[in-house]
Protein backbone atom coordinates (compact mmCIF):
# COMPACT_ATOMS: atom_id res chain seq x y z
CA UNK A 1 0.00 0.00 0.00
CA UNK A 2 0.97 3.78 -0.12
CA UNK A 3 2.24 3.84 3.39
CA UNK A 4 4.01 0.43 3.16
CA UNK A 5 2.02 -1.64 5.42
CA UNK A 6 2.17 -5.31 4.76
CA UNK A 7 -0.58 -6.35 3.65
CA UNK A 8 0.20 -8.64 1.30
CA UNK A 9 -1.50 -11.99 2.82
CA UNK A 10 -4.57 -10.61 3.31
CA UNK A 11 -7.67 -11.99 1.64
CA UNK A 12 -9.37 -8.86 0.54
CA UNK A 13 -9.03 -4.98 1.24
CA UNK A 14 -11.13 -3.37 2.73
CA UNK A 15 -10.50 -5.97 5.69
CA UNK A 16 -14.11 -6.46 7.41
CA UNK A 17 -14.72 -8.46 10.78
CA UNK A 18 -17.66 -9.57 12.41
CA UNK A 19 -18.92 -7.60 14.71
CA UNK A 20 -18.19 -10.02 17.72
CA UNK A 21 -14.43 -8.35 17.49
CA UNK A 22 -16.22 -5.56 19.42
CA UNK A 23 -16.61 -7.67 22.73
CA UNK A 24 -12.91 -8.83 22.56
CA UNK A 25 -11.40 -7.74 26.19
CA UNK A 26 -7.78 -9.58 25.90
CA UNK A 27 -4.81 -8.77 24.30
CA UNK A 28 -4.57 -12.34 23.58
CA UNK A 29 -7.69 -12.11 21.48
CA UNK A 30 -7.06 -9.30 19.58
CA UNK A 31 -3.64 -10.78 18.58
CA UNK A 32 -5.09 -14.24 17.36
CA UNK A 33 -7.58 -12.13 15.47
CA UNK A 34 -4.85 -10.28 13.61
CA UNK A 35 -2.91 -13.75 12.98
CA UNK A 36 -6.39 -15.36 11.52
CA UNK A 37 -6.93 -12.38 8.66
CA UNK A 38 -2.83 -11.92 8.00
CA UNK A 39 -2.79 -8.56 9.20
CA UNK A 40 0.02 -9.17 12.60
CA UNK A 41 2.84 -8.51 9.90
CA UNK A 42 1.82 -4.93 9.86
CA UNK A 43 2.14 -5.14 13.84
CA UNK A 44 5.38 -6.79 13.88
CA UNK A 45 6.61 -4.14 11.22
CA UNK A 46 5.69 -0.99 13.34
CA UNK A 47 7.24 -3.15 16.98
CA UNK A 48 10.47 -3.40 14.66
CA UNK A 49 10.59 0.32 13.41
CA UNK A 50 10.57 2.12 17.00
CA UNK A 51 13.70 4.29 17.54
CA UNK A 52 14.95 6.68 19.13
CA UNK A 53 13.81 10.20 18.00
CA UNK A 54 16.24 12.90 16.20
CA UNK A 55 16.53 16.34 17.40
CA UNK A 56 15.36 17.77 20.44
CA UNK A 57 12.37 16.11 21.33
CA UNK A 58 14.21 13.34 23.21
CA UNK A 59 14.12 16.07 25.88
CA UNK A 60 10.42 16.93 25.65
CA UNK A 61 8.96 13.35 27.00
CA UNK A 62 8.41 12.04 22.95
CA UNK A 63 12.04 10.18 23.34
CA UNK A 64 10.82 7.22 20.94
CA UNK A 65 9.10 7.10 17.29
CA UNK A 66 7.07 4.37 15.61
CA UNK A 67 5.58 3.83 12.45
CA UNK A 68 1.55 3.59 12.25
CA UNK A 69 0.22 -0.09 12.16
CA UNK A 70 -3.38 -1.04 11.43
CA UNK A 71 -6.36 1.57 12.19
CA UNK A 72 -9.32 -0.45 13.56
CA UNK A 73 -12.38 1.11 12.98
CA UNK A 74 -15.77 0.34 15.62
CA UNK A 75 -18.92 1.04 16.49
CA UNK A 76 -19.70 0.39 19.76
CA UNK A 77 -16.88 0.10 22.47
CA UNK A 78 -17.55 -2.85 24.33
CA UNK A 79 -13.81 -4.06 25.31
CA UNK A 80 -12.51 -3.80 21.63
CA UNK A 81 -10.37 -0.63 23.01
CA UNK A 82 -8.80 -2.60 26.25
CA UNK A 83 -8.05 -5.29 23.87
CA UNK A 84 -6.40 -3.50 21.08
CA UNK A 85 -4.43 -0.63 23.06
CA UNK A 86 -1.22 -2.57 24.23
CA UNK A 87 -0.35 -3.33 20.42
CA UNK A 88 2.47 -1.21 18.84
CA UNK A 89 1.43 1.05 16.21
CA UNK A 90 -2.35 -0.33 16.29
CA UNK A 91 -5.00 2.93 16.15
CA UNK A 92 -9.06 2.56 17.22
CA UNK A 93 -11.40 5.02 16.41
CA UNK A 94 -15.13 5.31 16.85
CA UNK A 95 -16.51 5.32 13.00
CA UNK A 96 -18.61 8.74 14.63
CA UNK A 97 -15.50 10.14 14.53
CA UNK A 98 -13.32 9.33 11.62
CA UNK A 99 -10.79 12.15 10.29
CA UNK A 100 -7.93 12.89 8.08
CA UNK A 101 -5.44 12.76 11.21
CA UNK A 102 -5.80 8.85 11.50
CA UNK A 103 -7.10 8.10 7.85
CA UNK A 104 -4.13 10.10 6.36
CA UNK A 105 -1.32 10.68 8.77
CA UNK A 106 0.34 13.10 7.78
CA UNK A 107 -1.11 14.20 4.70
CA UNK A 108 -0.16 10.49 3.20
CA UNK A 109 -3.34 8.48 2.14
CA UNK A 110 -3.44 4.84 2.35
CA UNK A 111 -3.88 3.59 5.71
CA UNK A 112 -4.52 -0.13 6.67
CA UNK A 113 -7.82 -0.12 7.75
CA UNK A 114 -9.91 -2.99 9.94
CA UNK A 115 -13.67 -2.42 9.71
CA UNK A 116 -16.21 -4.53 12.23
CA UNK A 117 -19.57 -5.27 10.23
CA UNK A 118 -21.58 -2.75 12.16
CA UNK A 119 -18.74 0.53 11.34
CA UNK A 120 -18.81 -0.55 7.84
CA UNK A 121 -22.53 -0.40 7.59
CA UNK A 122 -23.03 3.04 9.49
CA UNK A 123 -21.13 4.28 6.95
CA UNK A 124 -23.88 5.04 4.76
CA UNK A 125 -26.00 6.34 7.79
CA UNK A 126 -23.17 8.80 8.53
CA UNK A 127 -22.23 9.97 5.23
CA UNK A 128 -25.59 9.25 3.07
CA UNK A 129 -25.63 11.10 -0.10
CA UNK A 130 -26.49 14.54 1.20
CA UNK A 131 -23.91 15.32 3.47
CA UNK A 132 -21.20 14.31 0.96
CA UNK A 133 -18.53 17.37 0.09
CA UNK A 134 -19.53 19.13 -3.31
CA UNK A 135 -17.71 20.79 -5.46
CA UNK A 136 -18.08 24.50 -4.68
CA UNK A 137 -16.37 25.12 -8.54
CA UNK A 138 -17.94 23.38 -11.64
CA UNK A 139 -15.38 24.97 -13.88
CA UNK A 140 -11.94 24.73 -12.14
CA UNK A 141 -10.20 26.85 -14.63
CA UNK A 142 -9.57 29.63 -13.04
CA UNK A 143 -7.40 31.07 -15.58
CA UNK A 144 -9.84 31.25 -18.15
CA UNK A 145 -12.98 32.80 -15.39
CA UNK A 146 -10.60 36.08 -14.22
CA UNK A 147 -10.35 36.56 -18.14
CA UNK A 148 -13.56 36.18 -19.24
CA UNK A 149 -15.52 39.51 -20.72
CA UNK A 150 -17.98 38.90 -18.08
CA UNK A 151 -15.55 39.47 -15.35
CA UNK A 152 -12.88 41.68 -17.13
CA UNK A 153 -15.94 44.63 -17.78
CA UNK A 154 -16.69 44.92 -14.27
CA UNK A 155 -13.02 44.82 -12.52
CA UNK A 156 -11.39 47.82 -12.15
CA UNK A 157 -8.77 48.71 -14.53
CA UNK A 158 -4.97 48.08 -13.50
CA UNK A 159 -3.20 50.83 -11.95
CA UNK A 160 0.32 52.23 -12.60
CA UNK A 161 2.46 51.70 -10.09
CA UNK A 162 5.03 54.72 -9.56
CA UNK A 163 8.26 53.57 -8.63
CA UNK A 164 9.76 55.37 -5.98
CA UNK A 165 12.77 57.40 -6.03
CA UNK A 166 16.56 56.87 -4.67
CA UNK A 167 17.23 59.23 -2.15
CA UNK A 168 21.08 60.31 -2.84
CA UNK A 169 23.40 61.90 -0.98
CA UNK A 170 24.51 65.36 -2.07
CA UNK A 171 27.60 64.62 -0.46
CA UNK A 172 28.62 62.15 -2.46
CA UNK A 173 26.88 62.74 -5.41
CA UNK A 174 27.85 65.66 -7.30
CA UNK A 175 25.23 65.81 -10.11
CA UNK A 176 22.34 65.77 -6.95
CA UNK A 177 24.72 68.68 -5.33
CA UNK A 178 24.37 70.75 -8.28
CA UNK A 179 20.59 70.90 -8.56
CA UNK A 180 20.87 71.88 -5.23
CA UNK A 181 23.20 74.36 -5.22
CA UNK A 182 24.28 76.01 -9.00
CA UNK A 183 27.34 77.22 -7.80
CA UNK A 184 28.71 73.76 -6.28
CA UNK A 185 30.53 72.88 -9.69
CA UNK A 186 32.30 76.15 -10.24
CA UNK A 187 33.35 76.15 -6.36
CA UNK A 188 34.75 72.41 -6.44
CA UNK A 189 36.12 72.94 -10.21
CA UNK A 190 38.32 76.40 -8.46
CA UNK A 191 39.86 73.78 -5.43
CA UNK A 192 40.47 71.12 -7.79
CA UNK A 193 42.50 74.11 -9.73
CA UNK A 194 43.70 75.10 -6.82
CA UNK A 195 45.25 71.82 -5.55
CA UNK A 196 46.69 71.18 -8.76
CA UNK A 197 48.86 74.80 -8.46
CA UNK A 198 50.01 74.27 -5.22
CA UNK A 199 50.65 70.15 -6.12
CA UNK A 200 52.96 72.24 -9.64
CA UNK A 201 54.34 74.94 -7.19
CA UNK A 202 55.60 72.10 -4.49
CA UNK A 203 57.28 69.92 -7.78
CA UNK A 204 58.86 73.39 -8.26
CA UNK A 205 60.64 74.33 -5.50
CA UNK A 206 61.78 70.68 -4.77
CA UNK A 207 63.09 70.56 -8.25
CA UNK A 208 65.14 74.41 -7.29
CA UNK A 209 66.44 72.65 -4.11
CA UNK A 210 68.31 69.51 -5.64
Amino acid sequence: MARGHKVEKVSEVPCVVEDGVESFSKTKQAVSLLKAINAYDDVEKAKESRKVRTGKGKMRNRRHVMRKGPLVIYKEDNGITRAFRNLPGVTLLNVTRLNLLHLAPGGHLGRFCIWTEGAFKALNEIYSSETLPRDIMKNADLTRIINSDEIQRVVRPTRSQKRPSIKKNPLKNINVMVRLNPYAKISKRAATLALLKRAKARDRKSTRLN
